[in-house]
């Protein structure tokens, strides 16, 4: 895709302002209540009770209503299910020790039978139940209470093996299928994960160390990975020791991850947080994560794959994040964006003692385009480099990538950013023949630099305004014909 030729690309898109529009006023306005009601769900729903979803209904004063803004609204709720089981009921034991693997298939399978009578709940009562993996259904629940612990599986047959994905073309990790992930779903409509607070443990030690001592066979599974579904809710629940990724939304639209808090050993591999994949209208808010990889990363495909499946990943909001991960990042972009990635909103985020604060990356081979950034409020400390936009680690599929496969990058927008004890500098750095453009930097202090107090920068081109330390000469300041300020 050539986004000059793209009138629609090439316009600079500011997400506030498209919310002025009548019908994102009004999801806004559905979203605020969502926040409240949801809250008092929490309190109030009695164990076991059917879980009702937030409604878009207004049932409070404005002044009751939170002030922060969400985008729940992407979620659209409706009447609780009418059917309620427990895991109990098709033998589950929490015992910690006893596989509950076939309860929980079973439980699905009943479960799906309410699919058009008004949908089914699955309660998971406290407890640790150990299970290999399981699919979800269409019209759904599944809810734990507190003190529910889900357990995955230790024995490695107990995550199958399934076909790669067409945008990636093999597994991330290795040639051939992969891993399914412990909880999974494909082609569903309308599947909440949801509790008070229960959480979902991959013990993924087992397969950090097959990633160490480099005997993995296939790409490990995530902890819950959705594909091809909508309107999708995962919230007020906590997800432990992922094997690979914890969350991964891929070809869906319309979801909802909210009000998670997200841990992973700082060293374990690859352990990203919530990763959106070729996905839409994906809204990601109110979340904590500790992860050994970035907190949050947005993707579209790799390399030809990418390409060819032109899923692209686009309107993503993602606000009030904070966590820390040494090796990566606060929120990544790419460097996986060959089906295109567009549209991204990121607000209010907080992280400390990491790599970066905020990355966009790709490399040659991959095509695609990333467009429509913008980067708000953002506060760190002590991180090795505060922004960095770069060349990822240069990994292709297969020897069949294109080198002529030239990613585009520009309308980029990162304001109001702040910093405490950085190492370096930021690194603006495109690839030759594909420089990063229309990048605007915008109110960012970075304060005292440890060591590399100057910018590097190579193949890029913008404005900046009111930053400090100095950026490098390539991000010029002309007020009087400047598209960055308005």
């Amino acid at each position: 895709m050539n986004v000059a030729e793209k009138p629609w690309l090439r316009s600079r898109v500011w997400w506030w302002a498209r919310l002025k529009r009548p019908s994102l006023a009004a999801t806004l306005l559905a979203a605020a209540s969502i926040v409240f009601l949801s809250l008092l769900q929490r309190n109030s729903t009695p164990a076991g009770a059917p879980y009702s979803p937030p409604t878009t209904t207004v049932a409070a004063s404005s002044a009751s209503l939170p002030t922060h803004r969400s985008c729940a609204g992407f979620y659209d709720a409706g009447p609780p299910r009418k059917a309620v089981f427990s895991i109990k009921e098709f033998g589950g034991i929490g015992d910690g020790r006893t596989s509950n693997t076939a309860a929980f298939r079973r439980a699905v399978v009943r479960c799906r039978e309410f699919g058009d009578k008004g949908g089914a709940q699955l309660n998971v009562p406290p407890g640790r139940w150990l299970t290999g993996s399981f699919n979800l259904s269409s019209n759904f629940t599944l809810f734990l209470d507190d003190g529910a612990v889900i357990l995955g599986s230790e024995d490695p047959k107990e995550w199958p093996l399934i076909e790669p994905l067409p945008s990636y073309g093999r597994g991330r990790e290795r040639p051939g299928g992969r891993h399914i992930s412990l909880i999974h779903g494909n082609g569903l409509h309308d599947v909440v994960l949801t509790g008070h607070n229960g959480s979902i443990d991959g013990q993924g030690k087992i397969w950090w160390d097959l990633w160490w001592n480099r005997t993995l066979e296939h790409t490990r599974g995530h902890l819950v990975e959705l594909m091809n579904s909508t309107n999708i809710l995962i919230s007020n629940l906590t997800f432990l020791n992922a094997p690979f990724w914890t969350i991964h939304p891929v070809y869906c639209s319309n979801a909802v991850i909210k009000n998670l808090t997200v841990l992973a050993p700082l060293h374990s591999p690859n352990t990203d947080g919530i990763d959106p994949d070729s996905s839409t209208n994906i809204c990601i808010e109110d979340c904590y994560i500790e992860s050994g990889d970035d907190l949050v990363a947005v993707k579209s495909g790799w390399d030809q794959y990418g390409v060819a499946v032109a899923r692209p990943s686009s309107n993503i909001i993602i606000q009030r994040i904070s966590g820390t991960t040494p090796t990566c990042s606060g929120v990544g972009i790419g460097s996986e964006m060959s089906g295109g990635i567009s549209n991204i909103l990121v607000d209010d985020l907080h992280v400390w003692d990491s790599a970066a604060a905020v990355r966009i990356k790709t490399d040659r081979g991959r095509g695609g385009y990333i467009t429509n950034v913008t980067i708000t409020n953002v506060k760190m400390e002590r991180v090795k480099v505060p922004i960095r936009f770069s060349q990822g680690s240069n990994d292709h599929p297969d020897e069949g990538w294109d080198r002529n496969a030239l990613p585009q990058v520009n309308i980029i927008h990162v304001s109001n950013v702040t910093s405490i004890d950085a190492e370096k500098a930021p690194i603006l750095e495109g690839i030759e023949g594909a420089k990063f453009e229309g990048l605007c930097l915008r109110n960012i202090n970075l304060g005292t630099i440890r060591h590399e107090t100057k910018w590097r920068c190579e193949h890029i081109d913008g404005e900046a305004y009111n930053v400090f330390p100095p950026p490098c000469r390539q991000l010029r300041s002309n007020a009087t014909s400047s598209k960055c300020l308005h």
